[in-house]
């Protein structure tokens, strides 16, 4: 088991939390497809980096919903750009693909997409390419510490 998928297992012990190994779910689509959900049942984990603070700043956003990058701004209070994978492993510990929006190796600043607490079961990135955990929104929210708001398009 890769360290990222031990970390994910790790922060999700206590909640009532189940880890899969779909297969392939790089995409919002391709995880929905596996699973056999909506895409927007998908907890996509969306990257930028703070351009005055150099930190990472996670939007965890329905598989079909898109970031608006205004709100997005606005949000974090400070423009923001494109995260590379260098900051994105440095700060959560995860590569791209497999973005998890928990089990970081650092505490990251997170917004939620208030669309997902439409569902009662969410799925999310559990830090590889190949793994996914379904959760109810409501945890998520909680164990990512991120805040609810509206960032989307």
């Amino acid at each position: 088991m890769s360290k990222s998928l031990k970390r994910v297992r790790a922060a999700l012990e206590g909640h009532k939390a189940e880890i899969f190994e779909p297969g392939e779910a790089r995409t919002a689509q391709m995880a929905a497809d596996a699973v056999g959900c909506h895409v927007d049942q998908i907890a996509k984990s969306i990257i930028f980096r703070g351009d005055s603070s150099g930190e990472a700043v996670l939007f965890i956003t329905a598989g079909g919903n898109q970031v608006d990058h205004a709100k997005a701004t606005a949000l974090a209070g400070e423009a923001l750009g494109k995260a590379d994978a260098a900051l994105i492993r440095a700060q959560t510990g995860f590569a791209i693909g497999g973005v998890a929006p928990i089990g970081h190796l650092n505490p990251i600043r997170a917004f939620l997409d208030p669309r997902l607490l439409d569902f009662d079961i969410v799925w999310a990135a559990a830090g590889t390419p190949r793994h996914v955990f379904s959760v109810s929104p409501q945890d998520l929210l909680g164990m990512s510490g991120a805040q609810q708001a509206d960032f989307t398009a």
